[in-house]
């Protein structure tokens, strides 16, 4: 026989299963079929980068349209998220698009945005911009506040060196702020234009780029702080485990 005690916890069980079980069957009963329901509203969300990009709710709202698949007005059980991800990954502005419905008839957008790391000016009259990933992206009228690359720059020399030595500059704090301008010389080496600082700092051929960054940070630090940021015209990394400057 049961003992009172386990009666009593059999009898809680019970009751708290066919509980739930009611309050889902309310739940599922009450929700309007997806088939009855409308898309009524879109909600965007851009993902937030290091660098202020071009994409913005309404833009991506606009790309909606344009590619015909604003879902607003339609069933959501006709709604094909999949599609609608697939066409918008497929702009060069997208790096990535999640979509999910809700229960009210709205849609959620996230948006990953291909982000840039500079812009190229080159010297044969070609404008671009080239993202951390190698991808080239039109001049499209947008704008944003990048490092220009200038000089003798092809467009396959852009997405093999220079989208790796933008992401390395675009991913430190102190050359984001500091890099304005890269120039590409016809030996295919490279030099920076600082911000703060009349001098060129010279870095050779694209390789060890991060080492030599740390070392003209270093320089920055313990050297110029101290005779001034002025007293040389060229600071040269090319070599490595050491600096070569030319006074003015």
């Amino acid at each position: 026989m049961l003992s009172n005690n386990n009666t009593r916890i059999i009898i809680i069980s019970v009751s708290a299963f066919i509980g739930v079980y009611l309050l889902l069957a309310v739940t599922v009963f009450n929700r309007p079929a997806e088939a009855d329901v409308v898309c009524s509203d879109v909600h965007i969300t851009v993902e937030k980068s290091v660098v202020k990009g071009f994409l913005t709710p309404g833009e991506v709202k606009k790309m909606l349209t344009l590619a015909n698949i604003n879902p607003v007005g339609q069933k959501m059980q006709d709604v094909n998220l999949r599609a609608i991800e697939e066409k918008l990954e497929a702009h060069e502005l997208v790096d990535h698009a999640e979509c999910y419905k809700t229960l009210n008839g709205s849609l959620n957008l996230s948006i990953t945005e291909r982000v840039p790391v500079m812009r190229v000016m080159a010297a044969d009259g070609d404008n671009y911009y080239v993202a951390g990933d190698g991808q080239l992206m039109q001049n499209t009228g947008y704008t944003c506040n990048l490092m220009v690359a200038t000089g003798n720059i092809s467009r396959p020399f852009a997405q093999r060196v220079l989208s790796v030595v933008g992401r390395i500059v675009m991913a430190d704090d102190f050359w984001r702020n500091q890099v304005v301008q890269l120039n590409v010389l016809p030996d295919s080496t490279i030099e920076l234009v600082p911000r703060v600082g009349n001098h060129i700092l010279y870095l050779g051929r694209a390789v060890g780029v991060t080492r030599k960054l740390e070392r003209l940070h270093k320089f920055y630090q313990y050297g110029l702080d101290q005779v001034g940021w002025n007293k040389y015209s060229r600071i040269s990394v090319e070599f490595a485990n050491q600096i070569v400057c030319k006074k003015r």
